[in-house]
């Protein structure tokens, strides 16, 4: 397979994260699917282990490692358990890194050593009932009144809505007339008056990872817990998206990797016709697909990684990387169920479960839809 070339430190990290997956997860990956039950323990082995701060800096508990990093993490994790990997990243990318890149130095010195630590689990909320990939329909809003922020409205499809303790809220500031679209960041927490976890998800996919509505009931806010400047909050964002795609793209290529493993181990094992199922030539060709949409994906979604690790705008970079891999993902899965027969179509086999999580990759952080305009756009703004 063609890769990029990690550095040492990266490469130690898949080592260790492999280390924690296979003595940790691996046993009960299929357990936590079926009992739809967040491993909340593991989780807060993976901050002891240090996993959960590997966006962080290091002065709060952090590994300071970057994206390509923590993509190399999301991935190994996602080859036994695509669930945790996207409890992981909603943690680790959409709530910790986005307090990182924009908080005030109180708020990082308040927040991230928990998030780092695994004391607290993070979650950012977004998506609204009429408000999805159109970021700009949101209609939860804030006023400020004295020394806090007063929020009403509902989330949805809020990935570890159920379990945060942290969360990072976007809102409509209503205090701001003279802009188009006065968007703003709250950092809530779980116990704040008002804020409540709405009618928790059960999916198709995805099932260990928690998803939850959250309402926002005249919920108050301390005033000193807005990032940033007040309506500013549209550049952070988009900013974040791209991180956000880039990253959970390796959940992508985390359950390639095992589709082609197994798709390969049976087609050698299983016989029809007195010879192995591997020897004919459309199994053949599948294997072959299966090969060259890792190779691809991982240079996709690894260079892309690499352009966001160098402060470069990567709109495009992070579209193509995220629509190859859940796309490519969602093949692999189907071909492997179709590689191993009827024994693809049950349980007894982890494939249908990759089959379900690949799917969401698809629609979360940006439909393959949304993620052909922003490609398009970006080519035809040169």
């Amino acid at each position: 397979m063609t890769e990029i070339i990690l550095t040492e430190e990266q490469r130690m990290i898949r080592e260790v994260v492999g280390s924690f997956v296979r003595k940790e997860i691996e046993p009960i990956a299929s357990r936590i699917d079926e009992e739809e039950k967040f491993p909340e323990d593991i989780f807060r082995k993976m901050g002891e282990f240090g996993l959960l701060g590997v966006l962080l800096p290091k002065e709060h508990g952090g590994a300071d490692a970057g994206a390509v990093a923590a993509t190399v993490v999301i991935e190994v994790i996602s080859k036994v358990q695509a669930s945790v990997g996207l409890s992981f990243g909603a943690h680790a990318v959409l709530c910790a890194n986005n307090l990182r890149e924009n908080c005030n130095q109180r708020q990082k010195d308040k927040y991230l050593p928990g998030l780092a630590s695994g004391k607290s689990i993070g979650a950012m909320a977004l998506t609204e009932p009429e408000a999805g990939s159109d970021a700009m329909g949101i209609k939860t809003h804030a006023v400020k009144k004295g020394n806090e922020y007063i929020l009403n409205g509902a989330k949805t499809f809020i990935t570890n809505g159920p379990v945060a303790d942290v969360i990072l809220v976007y809102a409509k500031s209503l205090n701001i007339k003279d802009q188009k679209i006065p968007l703003s960041a709250f950092i809530v927490e779980k116990g704040y008056p008002g804020f409540s976890v709405g009618k928790k998800i059960t999916k198709m996919g995805m099932r260990a990872s928690p998803t939850s509505e959250l309402i926002f009931e005249d919920c108050r806010v301390p005033a000193e817990n807005l990032i940033g400047e007040e309506g500013k909050a549209l550049n952070m964002i988009w900013r974040g998206l791209n991180v956000e795609r880039i990253t959970l793209s390796g959940i992508c290529l985390g359950i390639l990797h095992s589709c082609l493993d197994t798709a390969t181990r049976y087609s050698m094992e299983r016989r029809q016709f007195g010879k192995p199922i591997a020897d004919f030539q459309m199994i053949q060709q599948m294997i072959a697909d299966m090969s060259t949409s890792i190779s691809a994906a991982h240079l996709l979604v690894y260079y892309a990684a690499q352009e966001a690790d160098k402060g470069r705008r990567v709109n495009r970079e992070a579209a193509e990387a995220k629509l190859f891999a859940s796309e490519a993902a969602t093949r692999a899965a189907l071909d492997t169920i179709q590689i191993l027969g009827g024994y693809g179509y049950t349980r007894e086999f982890p494939v249908e479960r990759w089959m379900r999580d690949a799917k969401l990759m698809e629609i979360g952080a940006g439909t393959s839809q949304i993620m052909r305009y922003i490609i398009a756009k970006e080519i035809l703004k040169q």
